[in-house]
């Protein structure tokens, strides 16, 4: 028998998504513990400019990825719930 997600196409989209959304929080996270890595890494060396680009830009392009991940994540888990209670 089929899985209920391979039946409805709006429950293989959700899947989808939220494949999509644990791959960009894991992404979201690992820059931010780069970030803090080259950041003590210049803190107990040398701090030049180019290891303080270097976290700055980890951390932005971290937060662009993670902030919207979550958002979505909560959307996902919220969707799930609603078909599960039946309270559309």
């Amino acid at each position: 028998m089929l899985s209920p997600a391979a039946d409805d196409p709006i429950l293989e989209k959700r899947a989808r998504v939220a494949r999509l959304v644990t791959v960009a929080m894991r992404v979201g996270y690992a820059l931010f513990a780069i970030a803090m890595v080259l950041f003590f890494w210049a803190l107990f060396t040398r701090f030049t400019s180019t290891l303080a680009t270097a976290t700055t830009v980890c951390l932005i392009v971290g937060s662009l990825v993670l902030a919207p991940a979550m958002v979505i994540k909560y959307a996902v888990k919220a969707a799930y719930r609603a078909d599960r209670d039946g309270d559309w």
